[in-house]
């Protein structure tokens, strides 16, 4: 199916996310042998808050890889079908992760309440040397990640993702340092249960925040009220009603609303107006209004 013509003068697409894209790669492919070497030392260390953190960054990876696809794919036209195209896809995509996130987060802790009971015996120094290792990868990762991560929620998503994961192997560390000090194997079940929480703790931000934009909840950064009052401001506007305003994506949000403007007249000043004040004042790009002499509702 042939692509939607679009002027480009009107079109309100996300920034264009190809280096945002080769950063949140190559991130990908660092925190990917990470992982695998995080699993393998928590397998032959005994050590849960290594396979803790080694959890965290499998969802970690699965995050990456999704925020890479997704930062490719959304690039491609709107079609007939899909006026927006794909870049909702995104959304998606964030709903799974924090799903995944929460699971994994639900076992570390039936894990740890079992090594409660039995703990098993720990080699700590494996533990700190494989942990080390991670918090050094993922500095490097973060570091990778942070130029940019301002003007991009796709890779401002990533790059919290490296820097919990930096805060996992920490507290790794901090359980074999503590083993290897003093003895006390609970340590380790102990910090893997901090971990597990920290994990929940953005998965479910991750799950709120994408359910609200599914929903075309008002973006918790922007008033609708205040909003409404910067339209109603507009020398001509009478009033305004059915206003709405909703995330269609990450860095896309989308008005629409009913103006009643007397004058037919000054239809063109007052459009031109409102859309330089959306934004303006709050970075709504995506604005359709439609103007009425008298309030009329569908």
């Amino acid at each position: 199916m042939a692509a939607l013509p679009i002027d480009v003068q009107c079109s309100h697409t996300v920034p264009a996310r190809g280096e945002s894209a080769r950063r949140m790669a190559l991130v990908l492919g660092i925190t990917t042998v990470v992982l695998a070497a995080e699993a393998v030392g928590g397998w032959l260390a005994h050590s849960l808050a290594l396979l803790a953190d080694a959890g965290h960054m499998l969802a970690d990876v699965a995050a990456l890889g999704l925020a890479v696809f997704v930062a490719r794919v959304a690039q491609r036209p709107a079609t007939p079908e899909r006026s927006y195209g794909l870049q909702r896809l995104e959304i998606l995509a964030a709903l799974v992760n924090g799903a995944m996130l929460i699971a994994i987060a639900a076992g570390i802790g039936i894990e740890a309440w079992r090594r409660f009971h039995n703990p098993p015996a720990v080699r700590a120094g494996l533990l700190i040397a494989v942990a080390a290792a991670g918090l050094a990868a993922n500095l490097v990762s973060a570091r990778i990640l942070h130029h940019g991560h301002d003007h991009s929620l796709n890779q401002r998503a990533a790059y919290l993702h490296v820097l919990s994961d930096a805060l996992g192997a920490l507290g790794a560390i901090v359980a074999g340092a503590i083993i290897l000090a003093t003895g006390w194997t609970l340590a380790d079940p102990v910090i893997s249960v901090g971990i597990g929480a920290l994990i929940l703790n953005g998965a479910w931000r991750l799950v709120k925040e994408s359910v609200d934009v599914l929903l075309e909840a008002t973006p918790a950064h922007i008033s609708l009220p205040a909003v409404h009052d910067q339209l109603v401001s507009v020398s001509g506007v009478e009033s305004v009603h059915d206003l709405h305003v909703w995330t269609v994506t990450s860095g896309v949000v989308a008005l629409s609303g009913h103006l009643v403007v007397k004058d037919p007249g000054s239809n063109q000043r007052v459009l031109e107006e409102v859309q330089d004040r959306m934004q303006g004042e709050f970075g709504i790009r995506h604005v359709t209004v439609q103007m009425e002499k008298s309030a009329t509702c569908a």
